[in-house]
């Protein structure tokens, strides 16, 4: 195994001080690559990649994979010439649960190194910026509307001190908005609502199982479509993240596709992995089977 370990060397939080005070333990053998700015870590990936790195290890939150995974993206055959390892840093860390990882970074390399390549499909966002048609890959998940909108309003010191309840908080400010209608096109099927997430894995926002039939291996994406936003769904939602049991409100409709289009009449925000993207239209489908990971 040729490894690279691509991380944010300025990141908080306890994880981060630790994985900084044992890199030694993790750089035996490896290259490490710090970021220097946002996005870095897709510049990085492409380019370890291009240098020979069979073995691509995300250190860091899902913002920091996401990059990764788009940066395996960008580079020729990247997906052939390349796999992907967490070593999760995160306040969330979504895609890391997802997996089944240990949280506490040590245990999560020696997880890796130890583990088996699983291979599972990637999602993809095709959208217009900057006058040109982007691309943004995700292996978890995606959303437009209320959550977008939520990101947006995200308190980074409210964050460090409570955690994913940060997202709460910036969901309920978001709740003060307009709210327009979006709607979803997919495989022959079509809804409306005015908040759309999209999985391809289980979890939302932590160990939140959203998508409960979503799997990471079955060509779709699973997606929510809420016709309204209100605080009684929030309420629904935050009462789940404590019993990790939400109830879906029965006017949601639950779609299992390939491909969709999200338009909305009005300007309309979306996330891809928590990170803002752009504003409606998108396109989304799935790479099937393409990424490799060790898990």
């Amino acid at each position: 195994m040729r490894a690279c370990v691509i991380f944010n060397p300025t990141a908080r939080g306890d994880k981060a001080r630790h994985f900084r005070r044992h890199l030694d333990e993790f750089a035996v053998g490896v290259a490490l690559k710090p970021t220097q700015a946002p996005g870095d870590g897709r510049r990085l990936a492409a380019e370890a990649v291009r240098d020979g790195f069979d073995t691509l290890v995300a250190a860091g939150g899902d913002g920091t994979v996401n990059e990764v995974l788009n940066g395996l993206a960008d580079a020729p055959d990247g997906f052939a010439r390349a796999r992907l390892a967490v070593l999760p840093l995160g306040t969330v860390n979504v895609f890391a649960r997802e997996l089944g990882l240990p949280l506490k970074p040590l245990d999560a390399w020696r997880a890796a190194l130890a583990g088996r390549e699983r291979r599972m499909d990637v999602g993809f966002a095709d959208y217009a910026a900057l006058e040109r048609t982007q691309r943004r890959c995700f292996v978890q998940l995606a959303g437009a509307g209320l959550d977008a909108r939520a990101i947006s309003l995200v308190d980074w010191g409210v964050k460090k001190r409570l955690g994913p309840l940060a997202y709460a908080v910036a969901g309920a400010k978001a709740m003060r908005g307009p709210h327009p209608q979006i709607t979803v096109e997919a495989d022959g099927q079509s809804a409306t609502g005015e908040l759309v997430l999209v999985g391809n894995g289980r979890f939302y926002g932590g160990s939140l199982p959203v998508f409960p039939e979503a799997r990471l291996d079955d060509g779709r994406l699973d997606i929510c479509v809420f016709p309204r936003v209100s605080w009684g769904l929030i309420a629904r939602y935050a009462f789940g993240y404590v019993t990790a049991g939400p109830r879906a409100p029965r006017d949601m409709r639950m779609l299992r596709v390939a491909r969709a289009r999200l338009t909305a009449a009005a300007a309309v925000p979306f996330e891809v992995e928590g990170d803002l993207c752009g504003m409606l239209p998108v396109e989304l489908g799935v790479l099937p089977n393409v990424l490799r990971v060790l898990a």
